[in-house]
């Protein structure tokens, strides 16, 4: 396909002021660590965010939910909706300590939480195992979402669009490395609302083209179940494959009681982490980190989806012969058969937008675990006597390399990724049961490194012996894989000494985390604001959870639904704002 010089134009533009971007914080980002990973810690709320929620609107997402459109219809998307859960509980139980802590990488807290050689040991495998190997796999995943979109949109061979994939990666570490985490941010503002615009136009378009007739239309053409929001409860065994999302009782429980804290996930971290902590760091105060982290999960579950959902939607209708496995091309191919000239080269600047949001957040995060804490606190040779000015710049250096180095090896691992769903599934499966490790070691004295190492190693074990020894399947293999992994950092943390006692002072004195820290407790400390918070954490799930159906009850024309979701809303909306403006849970 040939793009008309309109087109073009659009999309050389915003490559342009991409680029622009990068050259203008080019000097912030050159002047300290902190500047160049943190912003120097000075971003509000809302560029924070945005940030968060630009870096997961990937390019394969709208792919993988027009797959799941697909499947099971719009219930196919609990997939994920249902790590809400785990976000909510980010927002008002981490990102406030997470800011407090003043560290520049998750990895550091790791020594200001724990002690000895073991600490030691943890931060520096995490800042490998996670710096590069995850990184890049996490890369490559989306680099293989971007060919897809590219070889139907343009019809380019194979072994043509890996190299379109590495100019784009180069054109994305180019100004990722030169403008820091203040530059990726502020690009990932414009790429937002570009993205955001780009998705909602095509939605619209391709629902009031005449083979799909609107929403009444699309009603008609396609079965009841398709528009189903919630999943179907099956007391047996058996699954529909296509059909409304159908799960077994005991794969119900599992989401709802076990997946959002057991598991680590990249951008839904239990207890935050990744990009997501980096930003809650990045922000001005406690109340920024508060609340960007909630317009993150609102954006997020609320804003996002209902675009993509619709043109999925649609692309059955106008792609009927599509294979279900290859049914996210009707995503890319309802942008090439349906827009007219310019608004084709607004949908790829939306696309481009949403894959280089993704990628340079990961070159960053990534360059920030191999530069402080792997060469800084490892590799950093001894020069005698040094101006801070100097050290600073050695840092910013190393941080432009290790950048250009993550971007080299996501490419080889784009090669080698055979498929989106097999990256998805071994990054989920391998972190089952470290995640109540990341959320008691800010909430209990006695977790300690050792707790984190087991943890962290013991999911692999558990997920071969599920899987190929005990030969179990979803969910037990995954809740085997949890009791496995809980089993042995359990035994681990009460078969290791403690973390130091000066170690622990210290982090509480800076932190003051509430609960199982009473030994540590100033008894003039004001009473605990745990119960406040979990007011506050069920009000918010209830709330983002009716605001996300009331709009697509609201857009499928059931507006007495629309109207109970949206009062419902409404009330957890108020008792949310009660419970923050009475208790002030951003402040010590």
């Amino acid at each position: 396909m040939t793009l008309a010089p309109l087109d073009w134009i659009i999309i050389i533009a915003y490559l342009i002021l991409a680029f622009s971007i990068g050259i203008f914080y080019k000097t912030q980002a050159s002047k300290s660590l902190s500047d160049f990973f943190l912003g120097g810690r000075n971003l509000p709320w809302y560029i924070a965010g945005i940030s968060m929620v630009a870096t997961t609107f990937a390019a394969d997402t709208p792919l993988l939910v027009t797959e799941l459109i697909a499947q099971n219809g719009v219930s196919g998307n609990w997939l994920w909706w249902n790590m809400l859960i785990g976000g909510m509980l980010t927002t008002f139980f981490f990102a406030k300590l997470w800011r407090r802590s003043e560290v520049v990488t998750e990895l550091e807290f790791v020594e200001l939480r724990y002690s000895g050689k073991a600490a030691a040991f943890l931060r520096g495998f995490k800042s490998v195992y996670m710096g590069l190997f995850l990184n890049v796999i996490v890369i490559g995943w989306v680099n293989v979402a971007l060919a897809s979109i590219l070889k139907v949109f343009f019809d380019i061979p194979d072994e043509t669009v890996i190299w379109v994939i590495a100019g784009a990666m180069v054109f994305v570490a180019i100004y990722s490395s030169l403008s820091g985490l203040m530059g990726v941010a502020m690009t990932d503002f414009v790429q937002f609302f570009i993205a955001m615009t780009g998705c909602i136009i095509l939605a619209v378009v391709v629902l009031n083209t005449d083979k799909v007739g609107g929403i009444t239309g699309l009603k008609e053409q396609l079965p009841a179940w398709r528009f189903n929001f919630f999943p179907t409860i099956n007391s047996g065994s058996v699954v529909n494959d296509i059909g409304t999302f159908s799960v077994t009782v005991a794969a119900f429980l599992t989401f709802g009681l076990v997946q959002w804290w057991a598991s680590w996930y990249p951008g839904a971290e239990p207890g935050g982490g990744g990009y997501i902590a980096q930003r809650m760091m990045s922000a001005k105060d406690e109340k920024n980190a508060i609340y960007a982290t909630l317009f993150f999960q609102v954006a997020h579950y609320c804003l996002r989806p209902w675009p993509w959902i619709i043109v999925g939607l649609c692309a059955l209708v106008l792609y009927p012969e599509l294979p279900v496995e290859d049914a996210g091309q009707g995503f890319v191919m309802a942008m090439k058969d349906h827009l007219p000239t310019g608004l084709k080269g607004l949908l790829l600047v939306a696309f481009l937008s949403a894959y280089m949001s993704t990628i340079s957040t990961q070159l960053n995060w990534g360059a920030s675990y191999l530069t402080n804490d792997l060469y800084k606190r490892f590799l950093k040779p001894k020069r005698g006597i040094e101006t801070k000015e100097a050290e600073q710049k050695d840092y910013v250096q190393k941080a432009r390399i290790f950048t250009v180095l993550i971007m080299l090896l996501a490419l080889f691992a784009t090669t080698q990724i055979s498929s989106i769903d097999a990256a998805a599934k071994f990054l989920i499966e391998c972190g089952a049961g470290l995640g109540m490790v990341l959320i008691l070691r800010w909430y209990w004295w006695r977790i300690n490194a050792w707790s984190e190492i087991v943890a962290s190693i013991a999911p692999f074990a558990g997920y071969i012996l599920a899987n190929y020894v005990i030969g179990l399947e979803y969910p037990f293999n995954f809740l085997f894989t949890v009791g496995f992994s809980t089993v042995c950092w359990l035994l681990a943390t009460f078969l290791t000494p403690p973390t130091e006692e000066k170690r622990l002072i210290r982090f509480y004195e800076k932190v003051k985390p509430d609960g199982g820290w009473k030994k540590y407790r100033n008894p003039n400390k004001p009473k605990s604001k745990l119960a406040p918070l979990f007011i506050s954490w069920v009000s918010s799930i209830v709330m983002v959870y009716c605001i996300l159906f009331g709009i697509g009850d609201f857009i499928f024309q059931n507006y007495a639904h629309a109207g109970i979701e949206f009062i419902l809303a409404l009330i957890s909306f108020l008792l949310l704002r009660f419970q923050m403006k009475r208790t002030r849970i951003f402040e010590i």
